[in-house]
């Protein structure tokens, strides 16, 4: 199953991370202009954001730009959070439209090297070199992706989250987002082919 797939590149759970009541008041201190509020918000959502934005596009550059262009809005837009949504959902649906129209003013892709793409994995040779022709293999595929298909699934797969969270940060029904994930994970197993039935 893609799940399968997806736990050997999630990070592990962080005893550190926040919660919504956490989230909530640390929000409150940033809309009162606390620059250490904002860099402990930082902070805790640059690696779950950067992972997020990581799978949606490819180029280290563009991933950093995308991360700090959308912990820009929440610095100057903390005072608009409504609390209709949970906060995490509230910062990932801005890093969504952030992501995407960094994909539409950046179109033509651009290589980066081996090295620049994620941290190695703290395992053996054959470990690693089976770790990282995985994570080839998914990234191309992903890549073969609509930008809809793609983000949905990767916030499901990479992030646990609902199909009704998910709706909010991508703005969309939630029949929509249940569509697009059937028709992403059938698109997956096309472009991995022989390997899908290992994955899917």
């Amino acid at each position: 199953m893609l799940r399968t797939l997806t736990d050997r590149h999630r990070a592990p759970p962080d005893p550190r991370r926040s919660t919504d009541v956490d989230d909530v008041a640390l929000m409150a201190r940033v809309a009162r202009g606390e620059l250490p509020a904002f860099e402990a918000f930082y902070r805790g959502y640059h690696d779950r954001l950067h992972r997020f934005i990581g799978l949606m596009i490819q180029h280290h550059a563009v991933i950093e730009e995308v991360l700090n262009d959308t912990m820009l809005v929440v610095w100057n837009r903390a005072s608009t959070f409504n609390g209709l949504s949970k906060v995490s959902t509230w910062v990932f649906s801005i890093a969504y439209r952030t992501a995407l129209k960094a994909l539409r003013d950046h179109d033509e892709p651009v290589e980066e090297p081996e090295g620049d793409r994620y941290p190695s994995l703290r395992a053996g040779p054959e470990q690693h070199r089976s770790a990282e022709e995985a994570r080839a293999a998914l990234t191309r595929a992903l890549e073969g992706l609509s930008h809809e298909q793609r983000s949905v699934l990767v916030l499901t797969y990479f992030h646990d989250l609902p199909y009704a969270e998910i709706a909010v940060i991508v703005g969309c029904p939630v029949d929509t987002v249940k569509t697009r994930a059937f028709h992403g994970r059938r698109r997956l197993r096309a472009l991995l082919s022989g390997e899908a039935e290992d994955w899917l």
